[in-house]
């Protein structure tokens, strides 16, 4: 499936750099700062040719936030005092790695502003209830490039969590009308054979996913938040609320493909109503 970028003026795209695309994940605190390069380039080439496309660009945490969430076990709630320590560690790395994403994008010539969940979200059972979307409004207006991510946030009924991207897609999504989702990872795509990887799945309609969701599995590395099969049904779960979203799946490993998917091409899996 392939928009034209004409009919893509003033478009919202919602465009995520997944952990595994942007860290060595099975390297405790290690971002991959070339790939950086190579993506903020590529996001800013998509945005010189479609001057209409906007973007809130989110990232996962990668080898960052989700080896210290995974030993305190920041996810699942936070209550103690030593708890509370492992929230703030968590965010600590995940500020990290914010910073090494913007730098490059900022490297690259685009106006990137971070607005990281900590500081404004709040989730009950990790879905977020509250947030102040008036600053993210006034950065798209003033043609800047709002930046979330994968972090931790205090939260009604488990004291602090950690938000995915996805969480915070979730919720902005219903504040920002948009009909794409991009989530660049490493895997090509959702495959028919995981692992072995030789037959891609280039859509998924919501109403056949049960016939396909036994062969989607999670994710090889250490991740908090889920992994592939997790991403699919959030994914198809907001499409299922949000009439006309789409979201595609892809690798952004190879040159050029994060172009391709930001100017409107199916280069992996496209998941729709």
């Amino acid at each position: 499936m392939c928009v034209k970028t004409s009919s893509m003026t003033n478009e919202l795209v919602l465009l995520k750099l997944g952990g595994s695309l942007i860290t060595d994940k099975d390297k405790a605190y290690t971002a991959r700062l070339d790939k950086l390069k190579e993506l903020a380039q590529e996001i800013k080439t998509a945005l010189d040719l479609n001057p209409g496309l906007k973007l809130i660009l989110g990232h996962g945490s990668g080898s960052f936030g989700h080896v210290a969430a995974k030993k305190h076990g920041t996810r699942d709630g936070v209550q103690t005092k030593d708890q509370w320590l492992g929230f703030a560690e968590v965010r600590l790395q995940a500020a990290e790695l914010n910073r090494h994403v913007v730098t490059a994008l900022f490297e690259a010539g685009i106006p990137a502003l971070p607005f990281p969940p900590s500081a404004s979200m709040v989730s009950d059972h990790r879905k977020v209830t509250f947030h102040n979307v008036e600053t993210i409004r006034r950065a798209l207006d003033a043609g800047l490039l709002p930046v979330v991510q994968g972090d931790v946030a205090f939260d009604e009924a488990l004291g602090g969590t950690i938000l995915s991207t996805e969480d915070v897609f979730t919720f902005l999504i219903e504040q920002f009308p948009t009909k794409r989702i991009l989530l660049a990872g490493l895997e090509a795509g959702v495959w028919e054979d995981f692992p072995a990887r030789t037959r891609l799945v280039k859509q998924i309609q919501a109403a056949d996913y049960e016939a396909k969701r036994g062969s989607i599995q999670g994710s090889a590395s250490t991740d908090v938040t889920g992994g592939m099969k997790a991403k699919v049904e959030e994914m198809l779960a907001l499409i299922q609320k949000n009439e006309g979203l789409t979201a595609q799946i892809f690798a952004a490993e190879q040159v050029g493909l994060l172009t391709r998917a930001l100017q409107g091409e199916n280069v992996g899996t496209l998941l729709s109503a």
